[in-house]
């Protein structure tokens, strides 16, 4: 099939590196975020999606909003026979949805009707699933609510960050994406309804979300920590520093909830029920650095407690 590959932050990547080196398809465009200033040089970079269609010559499509007419007028023109996405990054309009003639195909990194939205690894995480998974669908213009084609499963393991499960989620999500694909230009695939059950929503997350409560219980908070990293990362503040926070551990000790205890072992802090002990923590305007090294520069009062 002919195809315009919508997508545009890294976990998107190995999807169109597979779609590109199939036989079966043809890549003749990339939809993807403009250009955005970041890194502390604040300079103007491509999206990860949109660097991979350069190296590969493929013309890149980055309207400010994708019902723009002049997108409409060029992706008409294109005439592509399917539209798969994988975190592209905004709604898609209905004046779009037509064009192709088998659609929009998202890849979405749950099992749906579980987590639709945003962040929904994140979510995965937080919640405490044991089992996550990726789901291609064809877009409607409900929230992730459109019929099923297939799916892959993915166990969540006891260390898993949303940045370690999504890095696999792309992988098995990438086979999946052609599969399904593959099975649509044959004829030989039908999606099937979301069930009316098991619905739940995944928000976007944002930096407040990383805000941890240390009255919160021990493997809330674990969980919490592991589903904002890398981004948008977990943090606290001593001392009235933010100090940014890598993945606890949970120990079997109680201490006061936000209470500090610094030993030789390790930087400890009390919960709503046992003790976690920080691994690696990172200062403002530093790099991450192991926490009993934080700890002994860091030099706090006796009785010093998390905010």
């Amino acid at each position: 099939m002919r195809i315009v590959f919508a997508g545009t932050p890294d976990p998107a990547v190995p999807s169109l590196r597979r779609l590109i080196a199939s036989p079966r398809h043809e890549v003749i465009a990339v939809l993807t975020r403009p250009d955005a200033v970041s890194g502390r040089g604040r300079k103007v970079h491509r999206s990860p999606v949109g660097q991979v269609a350069d190296e590969h010559g493929i013309p890149v499509l980055t309207p400010r909003r994708p019902s723009e007419p002049e997108f409409v007028e060029q992706l008409t023109e294109l005439a592509p026979d399917c539209c798969p996405v994988v975190a592209y990054g905004a709604l898609l309009p209905s004046t779009v949805l037509d064009i192709p003639r088998h659609g929009w195909i998202n890849l979405h990194f749950s099992l749906l009707p579980a987590w639709r939205g945003a962040a929904p690894v994140q979510a995965a995480i937080d919640a405490g699933d044991e089992i996550t998974g990726a789901s291609t669908f064809r877009i409607e213009t409900g929230l992730d609510t459109g019929p099923v084609f297939g799916v892959v499963t993915e166990r969540i393991a006891v260390a898993d960050t949303s940045g370690t499960l999504l890095d696999r989620l792309a992988e098995s999500g990438a086979h999946l994406l052609e599969s399904t694909l593959d099975g649509v230009a044959a004829g030989t695939l039908q999606a099937i309804p979301q069930p009316a059950d098991g619905i739940s929503y995944a928000p976007k997350v944002n930096p407040e979300d990383g805000h941890i409560r240390w009255n919160q219980p021990a493997l809330a908070i674990s969980r919490r920590v592991r589903a904002v990293t890398p981004a948008p990362g977990a943090w606290t503040e001593i001392c009235g520093a933010r100090l940014k926070l890598g993945p606890v551990d949970m120990i079997e000790e109680t201490l006061p909830a936000r209470a500090i205890d610094i030993r030789k072992s390790g930087v400890y802090i009390g919960t709503a029920t046992t003790a976690v002990r920080l691994t690696h923590v990172q200062p403002q305007g530093k790099r991450m650095m192991p926490a009993l090294d934080w700890a002994r520069g860091a030099r706090l009062e006796p009785g010093a407690t998390v905010e």
